[in-house]
């Protein structure tokens, strides 16, 4: 883990202090870990609703004529399926199909697209679209320029109505609109996005505005029952969902296929990074793909740990992420396991935590309904 003094902060460090947070590094950043722990802020956005702060998050501007056309043929997904006022998931991939990143991409115009990459790729990402972009268009990093307030659970509703916030938008719409503390206007960007697997928004001010408005969000949560949530809630709802994490799930040597992320490639399109390798792995079928273990023994599965066929048998695998699921109540992992082992949905493997021998069955996600 880096040195504190090496990490940035972000716009509300001294807000989680106050709040009681713990803190570790994440992307490069200073994050809030936990306030009350992490199972009670996995339980609150589960039956309530959580505010997390992750301004961490990056953010780039693509404009000038033909801004979403440029993405269109430089990142994975289709920008042509949806229409401006809305986002999706895309991603930014090497020319052998290994991802660099997985971001959220925003059609404002046919001229400007705002992305939202993941906090320690961002400068990655620009200065790969940089690299070839025509003459007129310009990407620009404004990591700092905006902060990401994402307000998760079946009360969310609740909480930006009371703010005056728009909420009636189909699941990856957004609009803009400005919240109201104490008398004062603050723009805001509002998505209905989320990583939680939960009915949820995420709401964008600008980097110096993120106190007063994570300050009137908060008092809304907490008048709801909800709580602030940390990194480690984060991890929890979103394993239990099988989302991606870029940097376990998905990484320069994991490539959509093997992830199961393929949904958001748009193969029938002419051109976009890593198409050529993608298109000739998926004909093939990937050496390996993502799975789903739940265990069915006592003990949690961890990041690392090998997945064997059976008790001291063959190596078939490895778990990109595991922990305890608070929701269902039992040791979950995603694992990427070698398609020539034959394992499918249903069979009983191996997880060598430590030494010990903890069977698990294999599961395709999520580990829990999903209510997006």
């Amino acid at each position: 883990m880096a040195d504190a003094n090496e990490l940035l902060d972000g716009p509300l460090t001294e807000q989680h202090r106050e709040l009681g947070a713990t803190f570790a590094g994440f992307g490069g950043w200073n994050m809030p870990v936990s306030y009350s722990g992490t199972v009670a802020e996995h339980n609150a956005v589960r039956n309530a609703v959580g505010v997390f702060d992750v301004s961490h998050l990056g953010k780039a501007l693509v404009v000038g004529p033909g801004a979403a056309e440029f993405c269109n043929s430089t990142l994975t997904n289709d920008l042509g399926k949806i229409a401006p006022g809305k986002a999706q998931y895309t991603m930014c991939c090497t020319a052998d199909g290994g991802v660099i990143d997985d971001l959220i991409a925003y059609l404002v115009s046919d001229d400007e697209v705002f992305l939202v990459p993941n906090a320690a790729n961002t400068a990655t990402v620009v200065a790969e679209l940089q690299k070839v972009a025509p003459e007129g268009i310009t990407i620009t990093d404004q990591h700092r320029d905006y902060g990401v307030l994402a307000v998760q659970g079946p009360r969310s509703t609740e909480v930006l109505e009371a703010l005056g916030l728009p909420t009636e938008m189909e699941y990856m719409a957004y609009a803009d609109a400005a919240v109201d503390v104490d008398g004062e206007k603050y723009p805001v960007r509002v998505c209905r996005t989320g990583y939680t697997g939960e009915h949820g928004y995420e709401v964008l001010p600008k980097w110096d505005d993120t106190p007063a408005v994570f300050g009137a969000i908060l008092r809304e949560v907490t008048a709801r029952d909800g709580l602030p949530a940390g990194l480690g809630a984060r991890d929890t709802l979103r394993t239990e969902m099988g989302y991606a994490l870029h940097g376990h799930e998905l990484s320069t040597d994991i490539t959509p296929n093997q992830a199961r992320t393929g949904w958001a490639v748009g193969w029938d399109k002419p051109a976009f990074f890593g198409r050529d390798a993608l298109l000739a792995e998926k004909a093939a079928g990937p050496a390996r793909r993502l799975y789903g273990l739940r265990a069915t023994g006592r003990g949690i599965p961890r990041d690392g740990c090998a997945v064997l066929r059976s008790e001291g048998g063959q190596n078939i695998g490895v778990c990109t992420s595991g922990t305890f699921s608070p929701t269902a109540q039992v040791g979950i992992a995603l694992a990427l396991i070698d398609t020539a082992s034959g394992v499918k949905k249903g069979d009983q493997v191996v997880v060598d935590v430590r030494g010990r021998a903890l069977p698990c069955e294999v599961v395709l996600p999520p580990f829990v309904e999903s209510h997006v």
